[in-house]
């Protein structure tokens, strides 16, 4: 578990990177992982995942804000309580269409701040692991992050003055890079590649150490791991 240190609110106005994390509606979340914790957990450990990776972006110094692009009231109300801006998924038209209005409703309030995609499901994220990251997209136009796989993608940074263009889903990370974004290549950055799609993904982000909503519900229920 973290410690309270690690994920205490950051009350610097000044942080500079707006962030977009999309949440599909809790009862279509993580639908491989209903096989590992089963199908009443899953949601809520969709919801938990969420809370943890939200309350650490906005524990990190470089971050100003959060926007989470969601059509569920319960994990929006959940997650506004922790800080968050909520937006409704207007396009309802998929994950890229989601984060691409996300990052247009963050540049309608402020054109020119730089705007990162991060996944809702990295329980186990630090701070100052996101903030290193933060750190090295913040000198290219766009820049991303492989998940632990090092097929998909967990993080995706545009620049002030430039789109995002996400490209999520399935092989995304060869996509990111075709299309231009650099690679973020930093060791040491494991909690901000551990997305959870699995009973085996959660055990690895348990081993690193998940925040407190996660490791309350995950710790009381018998996991199966895949097959």
């Amino acid at each position: 578990m973290r410690t309270e240190g690690e994920i205490a609110t950051n009350t610097d106005p000044a942080g500079l990177w707006s962030l977009v994390v999309p949440l599909k509606p809790l009862a279509r979340a993580k639908s491989r992982l209903g096989r590992a914790a089963g199908e009443l957990a899953r949601p809520r450990l969709a919801l938990a995942f969420a809370q943890d990776t939200v309350v650490a972006a906005l524990s990190c110094a470089r971050v100003r804000d959060v926007v989470v692009v969601t059509d569920d009231a319960a994990a929006g109300a959940a997650l506004s309580a922790l800080g968050a801006r909520v937006v409704p998924d207007v396009p309802a038209a998929g994950l890229n269409a989601a984060l691409a209005y996300g990052a247009r409703s963050v540049r309608a309030l402020s054109p020119a701040v730089p705007v990162a995609a991060l996944n809702a499901d990295l329980p186990a994220l630090r701070a100052g692991e996101l903030a290193r990251v933060l750190d090295f997209a913040s000198a290219f136009p766009r820049a991303f992050l492989r998940d632990a796989a090092g097929i998909g993608t967990t993080f995706l940074s545009c620049g002030g003055g430039t789109e995002l263009r996400p490209a999520f889903g399935g092989r995304s990370a060869a996509r990111h890079l075709a299309s231009g974004a650099v690679e973020i290549t930093l060791p040491g950055v494991d909690s901000v590649r551990r997305d959870v799609d699995t009973g085996e993904d959660l055990e690895v982000a348990l081993a690193l150490g998940v925040g407190p909503h996660t490791e309350r519900l995950a710790l009381a229920l018998p996991l199966t791991r895949d097959r």
